[in-house]
């Protein structure tokens, strides 16, 4: 089944996306391939229709439109210098947008799973670590969009969004420290809350605050689908 290719295909580039940032400086942007390949993946797994729809293939339509545009918003702002705020503001209503949609479309498609299976299980890791990846992304585009958005508990902000060679204002994003605010998104997904990265505006903090309902409620509804479709299994 496709829908269940998509989630081991998609598991593994969210893990190969973390992987790389824990590479030596100067190498973690490799990671961007890793994420501008994510829309990809899932337009081909999740982008065709779910049962029978009373606007028929419209949706289905929307939803792919919206991913090649997040992609090409993703590859556009990726290219881009770091003062070119504006392509920032489209990744973010973009990306923002079609991974809430894709989060929808998968734990839709995990309900009518007839049982828990491996495949199951690797599609609800891979949608959580979507999130956080997305948050993280977002997080950057945001720190372009409105400098200063973020800084560590010590003051020392650029350290947040600058790395190597990046301090130039006309360096590509592609030369952003994405690590860092990768890990911020991922602790403030789990609610862990270590206080070494604060956001500073209005803008990160309401960010934030989202990341952290949203991780939640996911877990909330995943772990509702998985148990129903357990206990439905153990009670035949």
């Amino acid at each position: 089944m496709r829908r269940h290719r998509c989630y081991s295909q998609l598991l593994a580039i969210c893990l190969a996306v973390m992987v790389t940032f824990a590479l030596p400086k100067g190498l973690n942007w490799i990671g961007l391939v890793g994420y501008n390949l994510l829309p990809l993946v899932i337009i081909r797994g999740l982008g065709e229709p779910f049962g029978q729809r009373p606007f028929g293939r419209v949706p289905h339509r929307l939803f792919r439109l919206l991913g090649i545009a997040a992609f090409l918003s993703s590859l556009v702002w990726t290219l881009t210098p770091v003062t070119m705020r504006g392509t920032g503001v489209l990744m973010l209503v973009l990306w923002g947008g079609f991974v809430g949609w894709s989060s929808l479309r998968l734990i839709r498609g995990l309900a009518q799973e007839p049982e828990v299976s491996e495949k199951v299980l690797m599609g609800a890791l891979a949608g959580y670590l979507l999130v956080g990846l997305t948050a993280g992304l977002l997080f950057s585009a945001l720190e372009t969009v409105v400098p200063g958005s973020f800084t560590s508990a010590n003051g020392s902000g650029a350290a947040i969004i600058l790395a190597p060679g990046a301090e130039d204002v006309f360096s590509s994003v592609w030369k952003i420290n994405f690590m860092r605010l990768n890990y911020f998104a991922f602790v403030c997904l789990t609610t862990v809350g270590f206080g070494d990265i604060v956001p500073l505006t209005p803008q990160a903090q309401m960010f934030s605050v989202a990341v952290s309902l949203i991780g939640t409620t996911y877990l909330a509804l995943v772990m509702g689908v998985l148990i129903s479709r357990y206990r439905g299994v153990s009670g035949d």
